[in-house]
Formats: C-alpha cells, structure tokens, sequence
C-alpha cells in the first residue's frame, strides 16, 4: 500500500510529535488515540473500543475521554494535520511538485469514491473537510483509505470468527512477533493464554503456539476480505488512476518509508 506511509508520519515524524504534544497531548499513545478518534467528536470509550477492536478496551480507557480535557477533537485534528503537512514536506523536499499534486489529486478522486457504509473511522475522515494545499490533501486522502482498510479489517475479521484479541494470537504464532504485538495492544498474559487456549481448541493453533493449516486458512480468508473491500474504491476510481498514482508514489512512499520504524506498533508492513 503505497498510500500507507504517506498517513503513518502522523504517528513518528519528530514534527507530527511535536504538534500533538504543542496541543498538551504527551506520549506516543495520547497523540495516536486523540488523532484517530478526534474525527468521531467526543465519543464515548464505548465506541472507541469498539471500532479499534485489537485493543484491549482497558488501554482505550485510559486515554478516552480524558484526553479531551487536554485538546479538544477540532485542536487534535488541527495539531494532526499540521504536524502531518510539515512532516511531509521535509520528507517531500526532493520530490518535483507537479508529481506530488497530481498523485494528490488522484488519490483524494480515489477517497472520493470509496463506499464507507458500515467503516465508521474511514467515515469519520472521508466527512472532514479536505485541506487546500496538496500535501494535506495527500496526508487526508492516505488517511481516509487506511482507516476505511482497518474498518473492512475488523468486518473480515468477525466474518471468520475472530475477535482482535484471536487475530493477534494467531499472527504471533504465524509471522508477527509476540513482543511487539502484546505490549501496544494493552493485552494481559492471563487474557492472551486464554485466547491461545481457545484457538488451539478450535485447531487453529498448535500445541507448541504455532499456527495450524487450518488457523492459516483462516487469517488468509480473512486477508482476502480486507483486501477485496479495500479495492472497492480503486475499482470504482479506474484502472487508469490506479496505475498513474502507483507511478508517481512510488518515489514518494519510498522517501518517507525510510525514516519509520522497520518495525511499529501501528503494523505498517515493512518496506
């Protein structure tokens, strides 16, 4: 997903930071939960923990709603998009400016199109007004397919039979690793033997906490349904606008890929 990295500088560009805590919102998970839930109002933790899903709802808690007495949502979402816009135009200095507005442009007709009904983050975003300079229409197109991706996520994850927590679970036993996913989810040991235990009842994890045929089977299902859901919006932009955003963000994607994490608690896949 070349769109992915162009949204995640909001989360670890030393700028993006720097406006979170500017608004007196300090630490990592203060400005992730205020910048992801700051399109929804002053929603209750209720909704929160019910559209983040992999979050166990206790670490949700402890953000929502007292976060919204060091920022309001609106002076979240504007300390996000700035920090978001400054972080992309240093890491965009290089990158010739027809290119970045055309890929803008296209990529805002692609959030345009993408159906939201039942993605209520993804629609939360697709509602807020659109920036008027070309980066912040980027950074906000990126973000509004993202979070439609994590929507259509969750759904496919209920479609096969797993909760956030099981999902997790399951990737630690496949190809993601435990001490990364556990700690940035806010999951209790107690909570994640007790998920393993249900899994391997179900024949979906081994004895030995690795995954089963059948637990792959599942995951892939449940991959193939994000990704067929996330397409919905490409499908209906055109085949044309796919490829040439393809072509211009290649090198716009690259250039900021490098400066994040190799690996993150948000799940960015590797570059």
């Amino acid at each position: 997903m070349l769109f992915e990295p162009l949204h995640a500088v909001t989360y670890f560009a030393p700028e993006a930071r720097a406006e979170f805590e500017g608004a007196g919102l300090r630490g990592f998970w203060r400005g992730y939960f205020a910048s992801r839930s700051a399109p929804l109002g002053a929603a209750p933790a209720a909704v929160t923990v019910a559209l983040y899903a992999n979050f166990a709802p206790r670490m949700v808690e402890r953000a929502i709603p007292s976060i919204w007495e060091l920022a309001t949502p609106d002076r979240a979402l504007a300390a996000r998009l700035a920090g978001s816009v400054a972080a992309l135009n240093r890491l965009l200095d290089g990158a010739d400016g027809a290119d970045v507005g055309e890929a803008a442009s296209l990529l805002q007709l692609v959030a345009d199109a993408a159906p939201t009904s039942g993605r209520a983050l993804g629609a939360a975003n697709a509602a807020l007004p659109w920036p008027a300079e070309p980066l912040g229409v980027l950074w906000q197109a990126a973000t509004v397919l993202r979070e439609l991706r994590g929507d259509g996520h969750v759904l496919a994850q209920l479609a096969v039979g797993l909760d956030g927590l099981s999902t997790m679970v399951l990737r630690s036993g496949h190809d993601l690793p435990r001490d990364v996913l556990q700690p940035n989810r806010g999951w209790t040991d107690e909570e994640w033997a007790t998920a393993g235990e249900s899994l391997a009842v179900r024949g979906l994890l081994g004895m030995d906490g690795r995954i089963t045929s059948a637990g792959l089977d599942v995951l892939e299902r449940a991959e193939a349904l994000t990704d067929e859901l996330a397409q919905e919006p490409w499908t209906i932009a055109g085949s044309d606008t796919a490829l040439r955003f393809a072509e211009l963000a290649e090198p716009l994607a690259r250039a900021v890929r490098a400066e994040l994490p190799e690996v993150t608690p948000i799940g960015l896949p590797r570059g």
